[in-house]
């Protein structure tokens, strides 16, 4: 068995945790590899162990069985498009301040020695194709494992939103924007936004309104099945911006039509722990 330890190497300070991971996963006899999930910025901003070999992620993942990130939410969303597309699991130590889904905290790394004996499931998320259209014409494509969020830019006090369900219209509103997110992502900004908690072995496509100047834009849930369309209000001359699993922002124009469906892809989450989603949220948001 081989597995890749992807360390966010400013949430991992000094390789630490994945070093201690990669001793105790080599005792077991498993392979493994280190690579970093991104190039640190700049030179001299970010110290890494001398005599420690790094692999390139690309490479590594060819022949892994496995990748475990070391890091917050957004180190896993950004291996899970790597590891998404090798059909590889993923499992998360958390070493951010929530991490909903990281199975591991940084002080459960002694656990990683059921992944040689196979002491794990895999539990399977759905995610979103988003794909917005200029004119008919494709101008940006992602895959989203928690949400896609249309925003207003930062001169516009408000964006003009109309929101369809398989072509009918179900809201219209102004407002700051709007979240479209998986269950796995309704524990994140959607829910920050007043939007609900859904289980994230659900499968729903939860629509909510970002600050909306209307009492009747409520945060909705759909089947998995719907085409939800974000459509700009051609006659604004106001622009949005729209941002997939907290990524690099797309300017939108008005008339731009933001296209999100259940996509065929899914992300594999391993599970070690067996703590259900309930304790997970009671641990992390606390009980009320």
């Amino acid at each position: 068995m081989k597995v890749v330890l992807s360390p966010n190497p400013y949430r991992d300070r000094g390789l630490k945790m994945a070093l201690s991971a990669q001793r105790i996963l080599n005792r077991e006899g498993v392979d493994t590899a280190i690579c970093l999930p991104f190039l640190p910025e700049g030179s001299g901003k970010l110290e890494l162990p001398q005599g420690v070999p790094l692999g390139k992620m690309q490479e590594e993942l060819r022949s892994a069985d496995m990748l475990i990130c070391f890091g917050g939410d957004g180190t896993i969303l950004h291996a899970a498009k790597d590891a998404n597309a090798k059909k590889l699991p993923i499992l998360g130590v958390n070493m951010g301040s929530v991490g909903f889904m990281a199975e591991l905290e940084h002080s459960e790394l002694s656990q990683l020695s059921r992944v040689a004996t196979g002491k794990y499931t895999i539990e399977a998320r759905m995610m979103l194709d988003v794909r917005v259209t200029r004119e008919g014409k494709t101008i940006f494509s992602d895959v989203a494992l928690n949400d896609a969020v249309v925003t207003k830019g930062a001169v516009a006090r408000v964006v003009d939103l109309e929101i369809y369900g398989d072509r009918v219209q179900i809201s219209a509103f102004s407002g700051d924007g709007v979240i479209i997110s998986t269950p796995t992502g309704s524990t994140a900004y959607s829910m920050a936004a007043g939007g609900p908690i859904v289980e994230p072995t659900a499968e729903n496509i939860i629509v909510t309104p970002i600050c909306a100047h209307s009492l009747t834009a409520k945060s909705m849930v759909l089947d998995r099945s719907r085409a939800v369309e974000v459509r700009l209000d051609r006659a604004s001359r106001k622009s949005a911006f729209l941002s997939v699993d907290g990524g690099r922002a797309v300017r939108l124009q008005s008339g731009d039509k933001v296209e999100i469906r259940r996509s065929r892809h899914v992300t594999r989450l391993v599970k070690l722990t067996g703590r259900t989603f309930y304790e997970i949220v009671n641990q992390k948001l606390g009980k009320v």
